[in-house]
């Protein structure tokens, strides 16, 4: 009788380990999930191309930067090529990647009009804003050209926010312009007009990204810096105080002046401020769903080794400042900056959420509003690298997931769509923005070979 009791008991502790082994094998598979060891930290969250895989996890933290020039400075640039044969993109189980339009040259900022248009900016050297029109099941796409005869044209949002908008504003070079709009046109409707028109200009960063707050009283403008870490920046001014103070704690001046900041204005382009300073380039601005918080994805600096800085993908904070050009990623200093060292601002400067590998070049973002993709991932960001120059072994060149828990990021980013590296020197594309269609897909652009590719959900 005891040994009967012991195997029935025994039997029942095996069943319990097997109910337990594929219940986590059955969770191990669900699209997302990847345990807690499985997630790269410290010195193994850096890597290059060689180490993405759909589904890896990294989280970059402050305390994992290197010294500076730890290891040289690489110059080593990629070169786009045609889709080499048999060359495909990888993504997650569950889901798929196919190209939605081609031929698209210089594809930029992608922005859905709440009929479900798809607007697509083709910034250089075509100028142009397009429209891309599908069917219901997001078939036999359709181009037309919206505006045309822009100037690096980049940055798109409707306004008013909501269901009916009026207006298109466009930001293209030193300023932002509206073209009246309604529901369902396909071409400007009037000419455009200018709304700002003191835009800095010239220097390395021109991409003006532009946003509205949910209520439509706040337009966004986001402005990057002239240069990698102001080394042409003269003298400080000679009233220092009241330069602050009109501009903003940790602002540059001189070339740099109302630059690597985010700016306000009101939706007629008065009462210009700044929102947030020392972000270097914020090249993609989207404001998330529900909060209203400002997100930037911005380019870190380069010329300190390959794996420094990160990048980063932040929230905004009114007011605050993010470091450049004297600190980087907190109270890391810069001694490079031409317009000298800066020790006052110690202490003050505002850590970034989301770490990204150095030199991935985060450009665009945009937050899931659900409706296909897991219903676990709806409010995650998604994030297009446009990939690196400036690091011996090529990052970037993907799209990532971003996880937020209770609307804030965790600070740890997902591989979601990799592929795109051939080898060591050349890539067949580069990923520019993210947005998500009205059927809940993703879209995301690439300038390298002008495509605009869709990612679904067809679950497990």
């Amino acid at each position: 009788m005891q040994m009967e009791t012991q195997r029935v008991i025994g039997r029942s502790v095996v069943r319990k380990l097997v109910l337990a082994a594929c219940s986590a094998l059955a969770l191990a598979a669900t699209p997302g999930f990847v345990s807690a060891q499985a997630v790269k930290t410290g010195s193994g969250a850096y890597g290059d191309w060689q180490t993405d895989a759909p589904g890896v996890m990294r989280k970059i933290m402050p305390a994992d930067l290197p010294a500076p020039m730890a290891s040289p400075s690489t110059a080593n640039r990629s070169k786009v090529v045609p889709k080499p044969a048999g060359a495909e993109l990888k993504t997650m189980p569950g889901f798929a990647v196919a190209p939605l339009v081609t031929g698209m040259t210089g594809a930029r900022v992608l922005r859905v009009a709440p009929n479900g248009d798809i607007f697509l900016a083709l910034s250089r050297p075509e100028g142009k804003v397009m429209v891309i029109r599908t069917g219901a099941d997001m078939s036999n796409p359709k181009v037309e050209t919206f505006a045309d005869g822009l100037r690096d044209a980049y940055g798109i949002a409707f306004y008013p926010p909501g269901p009916n908008p009026q207006w298109v504003y466009v930001g293209e070079y030193g300023k932002v312009v509206r073209f009246p709009y309604k529901n369902g046109d396909l071409a400007a409707s009037g000419a455009p007009q200018t709304v700002v028109s003191d835009l800095a200009t010239g220097g390395n960063h021109w991409t003006r990204d532009v946003a509205f707050s949910p209520d439509g009283r706040t337009m966004y403008v986001a402005v990057g810096s002239a240069s990698n870490i102001a080394e042409q920046m003269g003298p400080r001014p000679t009233d220092f105080a009241a330069f602050e103070q009109s501009h903003s704690p940790g602002s540059a001046w001189d070339r740099e002046e109302w630059r690597a900041n985010v700016l306000t204005y009101t939706p007629d382009g008065k009462d210009k401020k700044v929102f947030a300073s020392g972000i270097r380039n914020c090249s993609g601005l989207a404001v998330q769903p529900g909060t209203g918080v400002v997100y930037c994805a911005t380019n870190e600096r380069d010329l300190l080794g390959d794996n420094l800085p990160p990048d980063y993908v932040t929230s905004v904070q009114q007011g605050a400042f993010y470091g450049w050009p004297w600190y980087y990623i907190g109270d890391h200093e810069d001694t490079r900056p031409g317009g000298g060292r800066r020790p006052d601002l110690a202490g003050k400067v505002t850590t970034p959420d989301v770490l990204v590998q150095p030199h991935s070049a985060p450009l665009g973002i945009a937050f899931n509003p659900g409706g296909q993709f897991p219903p676990d991932w709806k409010g995650d960001a998604f994030v297009a690298l446009h990939g690196s120059w400036n690091r011996a072994l090529r990052t970037g060149y993907k799209i990532v997931r971003l996880p937020f828990k209770d609307g804030k990021p965790t600070g740890v980013y997902q591989d979601f769509v990799i592929g795109f590296v051939a080898d060591n020197q050349n890539v067949w594309g580069r990923p520019v923005d993210v947005a998500f269609a009205k059927d809940g897909s993703l879209l995301f652009s690439d300038d390298g070979n002008g495509v605009v590719y869709r990612v679904v959900y067809k679950g497990e």
